[in-house]
């Protein structure tokens, strides 16, 4: 492609509202442009990318035996209240009515559309294993759209289904996916880590995130660089020291604290009360039901794993008022001690073993001292609660935890038969019995492997794509495009180019040198061959690699051969999971 006649609108300035890298990039070296909050046009400098990366995907997709489909984004109501998600995913839908009052969606996933597939055609086990996907557009309509094209309203997706006569087939039907997903991103470019994740609105047994460890990330990620356990901290867990306790009371003891409203007044005098030996208490409400949450005073709770507690499809904290009527008295004197019919209590299982603990009397500007959470918490159920902290032991060896910013990518589910039950997708096993379909669901955000390479390799001139996912291979300067030889010179090189399949964009504008040079750097292709007066009176180009390469003169003559290998070397190749 001639630059003259392409369609690249970089901008000098990076705009007000773009604030992570990919984000300043992407519209500064005219790859989108801002159609609405969340909504953007790829122009061809994106979209060549983007088709990149669909094609490493569907290579690998067919490569497990996946075969490609292309379903609605527009469904009927019915098919979502089968599996109870209408009301589920709440305003993240977009809604609306056809012209005789019937309601529809957007599709944001399509779990439910594939199963509606399976249902309707797939009768016998030996129909089975199966394994479905499309690269289509999802719609979400996202509170925040921000970041680029981090969080959007309207993205491509990769989703794939796998569908089975059992949990063996999925097990088998998972690892081959997540094999695949680490073939997909290592040929991408992209450094990342699959990781221990909560299910949510989704649902099933098990799932695994894959994440790209940048600031622009919103999740945080749970990692030990020895072992390489990974988890997001929604699932994560860690090996904390255990606290020695007093021998504590008999009975627990109430006393008045006057004025006391958060963990941190209760350390000053005159009680002096450690945060590490206060029972935090907080009121939750799971699908419209009050449930207590109590953690360490000094620990955070984390809201996913309450929802894994209660197997809640939501939760939320629960209203001032809503407390009020439940334990009688307000945040900051709140406790589980003596709530066994008020509601379902979780503690922390670091609180198991603890005693003379103090906690809220369920008594404005009273605590109770003395607690044991064995005897005075006995209606409790003990789970995992708090939020892992960097710096704590790692669960799995001896060394420590990190925990760093985290981008997804992408994410795979064990679904179980929570869709084929709940919209009656059966087959009949080897025995003659009627059995639910095991399913699968496994996605891959399209632009955000595009956004997430560009958050990974960048520097402070613009892009440094990876030659996989780079929207040309190369970029053929011509530096004083009024002279005649080096014109000539930049002809032949495209021409050789063209025949020889290297992707090539050619400035060939009557622009000053630095000016082509700067808009290089932003653009970001792998490779750079300058062809001006200087080097070709001695029969020479000036080659550069974008990723810190110094420049070089190289002879004409050797130029097609260098690229041709350079190209090989720099091309990412697929890595394999070590187990």
């Amino acid at each position: 492609m001639r630059y003259s006649k392409a369609f690249i609108p970089t901008l000098k300035e990076v705009p007000a509202d773009a604030q992570v890298a990919s984000h300043k990039l992407l519209l500064r070296a005219g790859l989108v442009r801002q159609l609405g909050a969340g909504i953007y046009s790829y122009l061809p400098m994106a979209q060549r990318s983007l088709k990149k990366v669909e094609r490493i995907v569907r290579e690998e997709m067919d490569g497990v035996g996946a075969q490609e489909f292309f379903l609605p984004a527009l469904h009927p109501r019915e098919i979502w209240e089968e599996s109870g998600r209408w009301e589920v995913m709440g305003q993240n839908m977009f809604r609306l009515k056809d012209r005789k009052g019937g309601d529809y969606c957007l599709g944001m996933t399509h779990e439910e559309i594939f199963t509606v597939i399976a249902r309707s055609e797939i009768r016998s086990y030996r129909e089975l294993p199966q394994v479905w996907y499309q690269i289509q557009t999802k719609f979400r309509d996202e509170p925040r759209p921000k970041s680029g094209l981090l969080r959007v309203r309207q993205f491509t997706m990769k989703d794939a289904y796998s569908f089975d006569v059992d949990e063996a087939g999925l097990d088998v039907a998972f690892e081959n996916q997540r094999r695949a997903y680490y073939r997909i991103y290592s040929r991408c470019g992209l450094a990342f880590a699959a990781v221990d994740a909560h299910s949510g609105a989704m649902g099933g047994s098990k799932s695994t995130e894959f994440m790209v460890q940048t600031d622009a990330g919103e999740d945080n990620i749970a990692y030990c660089r020895s072992c390489e356990y990974a988890a997001n901290v929604e699932k994560a867990e860690s090996r904390v020291a255990v606290l020695a306790d007093g021998e504590g009371l008999p009975q627990a003891e109430k006393f008045a604290t006057p004025g006391v409203k958060t963990i941190e007044d209760l350390e000053q005098p005159p009680y002096h009360v450690e945060a590490k030996r206060q029972l935090k208490t907080l009121v939750y409400v799971a699908d419209d039901k009050p449930v207590i949450a109590i953690v360490r005073g000094d620990d955070e709770l984390n809201e996913a794993k309450l929802q894994t507690a209660t197997r809640a499809q939501e939760v939320r904290p629960a209203h001032p008022e809503e407390i009020v009527a439940l334990l009688g008295a307000r945040p900051g004197s709140l406790g589980g001690v003596g709530t066994k019919d008020k509601a379902p209590v979780f503690v922390d299982r670091a609180l198991a073993e603890r005693r003379d603990m103090v906690t809220g009397a369920n008594e404005d500007g009273f605590h109770l001292r003395g607690v044991d959470v064995k005897r005075d918490l006995a209606h409790a159920a003990i789970v995992d609660l708090r939020t892992v902290q960097s710096g704590e032991g790692c669960p799995q060896c001896e060394a420590d935890l990190a925990v760093w910013k985290g981008l997804e990518v992408g994410h795979i589910f064990k679904l179980g038969t929570k869709y084929s039950e709940s919209m009656g997708a059966t087959v009949l096993n080897a025995e003659g019995k009627q059995v639910p379909i095991v399913m699968g669901s496994y996605g891959i955000g399209v632009e955000r492997v595009m956004a997430a390479a560009i958050e990974l390799h960048h520097d402070d001139n613009g892009i440094v794509w990876p030659m996989s996912i780079a929207p040309y291979q190369l970029e053929l300067v011509g530096l004083q495009m009024g002279d005649h030889e080096v014109q000539k010179a930049c002809e032949e090189i495209y021409a050789k180019c063209l025949a020889a399949g290297i992707e090539v964009l050619y400035d060939d504008r009557d622009e000053r040198p630095g000016v082509k040079f700067k808009d290089a750097d932003l653009i970001g292709l792998p490779i750079r061959i300058a062809v001006g007066k200087k080097g070709l009176a001695e029969g020479k180009v000036e080659w550069k690699l974008r990723k810190g390469g110094e420049v070089e003169l190289v002879g004409l003559d050797e130029v097609m051969a260098k690229l041709e290998a350079t190209i090989r070397e720099l091309m990412p190749v697929a890595v394999e999971p070590r187990s």
